[in-house]
């Protein structure tokens, strides 16, 4: 593996799923893996479980880490190609990227979808820019249309909780205040996708993803219908796909609640954090002893550090 991009760039899914499963059970001293080497941490946007869980696996694995807040800490990069800079943008990524490159072994770059223009945020300029340029792995820690290291965490969370060979798994849209990117939902269904499973989606109409990404999965706009004998509730919010980065309904009708739980076939709880709780979903439900978001957390940490090994090995 030489860069963690998107799901595809996984060979075998159920080889890195076992992986996961020995870093998390197995307490065995894998600091050599990391020794004399440097992740760097860029972020454009804030993280939580993101980043603690990356620099804690690469901590396990005797990383040193270099973090920089990229909007405050560094200086505004230009990414177009044969451009006068006599704007407000200092450095250009072609630079930036090959003197990081210099100074770390991996590098890990945050950078959202700006939710403006689909075309720019389809191309994933940052993350693929630094692909480009860069000389050392690239970790994707969630770019503008993929979050695959959630998206691994997740399978791990599902892999620990299945009771069935084929669990019916259902993404549900989920009501938020304002407009957010598709990135963990278009992972979630390209890892769906290539781990077979039984996946339905239900959102609301002008909510659809992109073709794309949910070629031959069943959309199902009654949320209640959809829920019927599901196995694993995955809640996210995004916002339209062909009004592009538009919020167009504000009302809670689909908020998840226990009635709407209780349709199920006693299914686990998933997201992927931060949540809004009693605007997604209701306490209720987040507390009960059918959540997983906890263990998806948890399962962050083990799924990077699984990359990181995979990563480094093909530097080696």
């Amino acid at each position: 593996m030489k860069n963690f991009i998107n799901s595809g760039d996984i060979i075998n899914y159920q080889y890195l799923l076992n992986e996961i499963n020995k870093h998390k059970n197995d307490k065995s001293d894998l600091s050599f893996i990391g020794k004399n080497k440097v992740i760097g941490l860029l972020f454009f946007n804030p993280s939580l479980r993101t980043r603690l869980s990356t620099q804690k696996a690469a901590m396990n694995l005797g990383f040193k880490s270099i973090v920089m807040n990229f909007r405050d800490d560094g200086w505004q990069l230009e990414f177009d190609e044969n451009i006068i800079m006599s704007g407000n943008k200092a450095e250009h990524v072609k630079d930036a990227a090959k003197v990081i490159s210099q100074y770390c072994d991996i590098l890990g770059i945050r950078a959202f979808a700006e939710l403006k223009h689909k075309e720019i945020d389809n191309s994933d300029k940052i993350i693929n820019s630094f692909v480009k340029y860069a000389t050392i792995p690239i970790l994707n820690l969630e770019s503008s249309i993929a979050h695959p290291l959630q998206a691994l965490a997740d399978a791990a969370t599902i892999n620990e909780n299945i009771n069935t060979n084929n669990p019916k798994i259902v993404l549900s849209w989920a009501p938020h205040p304002k407009p957010l990117p598709h990135a963990v939902a278009n992972s979630f269904i390209n890892m769906c996708k290539i781990n077979n499973y039984d996946l339905t989606i239900t959102n609301p109409k002008g909510y659809d993803l992109s073709k794309k990404i949910t070629e031959g999965i069943q959309i199902i706009n009654d949320q209640e219908l959809a829920f019927k004998n599901a196995d694993f509730i995955y809640a996210k919010n995004w916002s339209s796909y062909d009004q592009y980065g538009k919020v167009l309904l504000n009302d809670d009708s689909w908020i998840i609640n226990e009635n709407k739980m209780k349709l199920t076939n006693n299914a686990f709880f998933m997201h992927c954090l931060p949540i809004r709780r009693n605007v997604v979903v209701t306490d209720s439900v987040l507390d009960s002893n059918r959540s997983l978001v906890i263990q998806q957390a948890n399962n962050r940490t083990y799924a990077t550090q699984t990359i990181l090994k995979e990563l480094i090995s093909n530097e080696k």
